[in-house]
């Protein structure tokens, strides 16, 4: 996996380290300290340690080009932006669609 943000590269560093096709910011972050906290050399029995070292430097390395893919992203601050993408307002337009009709 080479350092260079194309989508082969981040789809790649993405399904090392488990993640759906969209996730948040928390998933990634709890997904990289699961798998290295899983593929330490220092948690590893001895005759895994080669092994261990391996997996976890290809983790490492999707980290960083996730990480990397989420610095240039740019977030949206404005109210229409963010009101889209609460999870209130999912709520409240799921409802309204489903009662909608509900009374004749």
């Amino acid at each position: 996996m080479e350092n260079k943000l194309n989508y082969e590269n981040i789809d790649k560093a993405r399904r090392l380290l488990g993640l759906k096709s969209e996730a948040t910011l928390s998933e990634i972050k709890s997904a990289y300290n699961k798998l290295s906290l899983k593929y330490h050399p220092d948690r590893c029995k001895e005759e895994d340690k080669k092994k261990c070292e391996e997996k976890f430097k290809e983790i490492l390395k999707a980290y960083k080009t996730i990480q990397k893919y989420c610095e240039i992203h740019k977030f949206s601050f404005k109210e229409d932006k963010v009101e889209k993408v609460s999870p209130q307002e999912k709520y409240k337009n799921h409802m309204k669609r489903f009662y909608e009709d509900w009374w004749f």
